[in-house]
């Protein structure tokens, strides 16, 4: 039987056409055959991942990304399909991470130690490795501060190098030589000074040891005035206190009591001193005595009459 040449163009055709839609699908991460599991899982963030993108273990790959739908919360599920020799633990995670320098974003399984496998359609936990540039992350920061301080140092070189630093630098060294000079003519003045004033050094710490022996040979002398003082503290306090302070307490009492009736009228020396009547009486008295006693030694024959021979007065 001789087949046409259309007949052959339409069916190299329908197997082209069939190739290139297998193909497709293929590179879309379909699974054309039905010979590979599904899971599922969840990323915060998805960059650099696209549909086909391999899943490996070990660097070894096992399956790809088959499908990817962004979610309402604004993460993205991934379904991945797993050839079916491969068994999945159930406690495997599904890491987002790169593949390669050039080879761009994979999921990567770090399998489990589970014994229990992961069946169709089940979720696995995702994770999200860092990038290389968050890695380089530490090592930007730590050149910017190197930077940062070199810039630092390149500034303080450029102020040394600056003449007017230079010229006060110089002057500073200067200062500090001129001080250390003067400090050494200071301590050489004082040197000088102790060598001559050794023998007045030497005759003072002898006094001081004399006056020192001076104390400690009175300190005898002070202790038996301690001793002394102690005794007589002990005599008065052995002796009567309580009467002497009762009889000096009485005689206050009596004292009172008698400064009390000469203030009061009552009795002869009250009324000689608070009465002034008796004071005017005993006033007038004294000056009756008194003119009495003037009189008298001016005309004493009034008063008295006397003869030697024993006569009598006419």
């Amino acid at each position: 039987m001789k087949i046409s040449n259309e007949t052959k163009i339409g069916a190299l055709t329908a197997i082209g056409i069939t190739t290139l839609i297998l193909g497709y699908s293929f590179l879309r991460g379909e699974d054309v055959f039905g010979g590979a599991n599904k899971f599922y899982t969840t990323y915060s963030s998805v960059d650099g991942l696209t549909v086909s993108k391999p899943v490996l273990v070990n660097g070894f790959q096992i399956g790809r990304v088959s499908k990817m739908k962004l979610q309402k919360n604004g993460s993205t599920m991934v379904e991945i399909s797993i050839d079916r020799q491969y068994n999945v633990p159930k406690n495997t995670i599904a890491k987002l991470g790169s593949a390669g320098f050039l080879a761009g974003k994979a999921i990567i399984f770090e399998e489990g130690n589970s014994n229990i496998f992961a069946e169709d359609k089940d979720t696995l936990k995702a994770e999200i490795e860092g990038s290389i540039m968050d890695n380089l992350q530490p090592i930007q920061t730590k050149a910017e501060s190197l930077v940062n301080k070199l810039d630092s140092s390149l500034a303080a070189i450029n102020k040394i190098l600056n003449p007017n630093f230079q010229k006060n630098v110089d002057r500073s060294f200067m200062s500090i030589a001129n001080s250390l000079q003067t400090l050494e003519g200071t301590t050489k003045k004082i040197d000088a000074l102790v060598s001559t004033q050794t023998t007045h050094i030497n005759a003072i710490m002898a006094n001081t040891e004399t006056v020192t022996s001076n104390l400690k040979a009175s300190s005898a002398h002070l202790t038996s005035i301690t001793t002394n003082f102690d005794k007589v503290s002990n005599d008065i306090a052995s002796a009567n206190l309580k009467q002497t302070l009762d009889n000096a307490g009485k005689a206050v009492a009596d004292l009172q009591a008698t400064i009390a009736k000469m203030n009061s009228t009552n009795g002869t020396l009250g009324q000689l001193l608070n009465d002034k009547q008796v004071y005017d009486n005993l006033k007038d008295v004294t000056a009756s005595l008194n003119a009495l006693f003037i009189d008298l030694k001016a005309n004493p024959k009034r008063y008295v009459s006397f003869s030697v021979f024993g006569g009598k007065k006419k």
